[in-house]
């Protein structure tokens, strides 16, 4: 892997000039109050997957492609006969970043993934939670770098949430925007 000195951009840039913008804008008295991105988690459902028991793993084994990290199968708790689901049916993947492999996801996510999203006209400012949580989901999982469209069988959809320290949207989305998430301006 990389040398153990190595910082991600996006942190580099968090830690320079970001933090002293978010300070700046929304004058924080304390450093601590200054919102940063805690972590981020992607899942990926895979629908059909009561017909084929391969999908979940050949998934996750994609979604750990892409998040640079090994995804964590997740099964149903309950048992719903009108969708086919057995209890512990193998039904999706998730995998949580934190740290560096967060960083460099987002950075992958905001300068190589939505520019390849077909009619892409700028994420929804209206997906925050109203605890600066942020919220988006890709109908195509082969808008990153790192699957093979050759070698993919069907195309999977992914949600990503984004986890803030930020307490509302308003300091959420300042955040967002400094890090280059491409919100339509008003």
């Amino acid at each position: 892997m990389a040398e153990a000195n190595y910082e991600p951009r996006l942190k580099v840039q968090y830690r320079d000039a970001i933090r002293g913008q978010m300070q700046e804008s929304f004058s924080y008295k304390n450093v601590m109050q200054i919102p940063e991105v805690t972590k981020i988690v992607i899942n990926m459902g895979i629908g059909e997957a009561t017909n084929d028991s391969k999908r979940p793993a050949k998934a996750a084994e994609e979604l750990s492609l892409i998040a640079g990290q090994k995804a964590q199968v997740t099964y149903a708790r309950n048992s719903i006969a009108g969708f086919k689901v057995r209890e512990d049916m193998p039904l999706g993947c998730k995998v949580t970043l934190r740290g560096q492999r967060m960083y460099e996801f987002m950075d992958r996510l905001v300068t190589i993934a939505l520019p390849r999203v077909r009619d892409f006209r700028g994420l929804n400012p209206k997906s925050f939670d109203g605890r600066g949580n942020f919220a988006m989901g890709l109908k195509e999982h082969i808008v990153f770098p790192e699957i093979d469209y050759d070698k993919v069988d069907n195309i999977l959809g992914m949600d990503i949430i984004v986890c803030t320290s930020a307490t509302n949207n308003e300091e959420a989305l300042a955040l967002l925007k400094a890090f280059n998430f491409p919100f339509p301006s008003n």
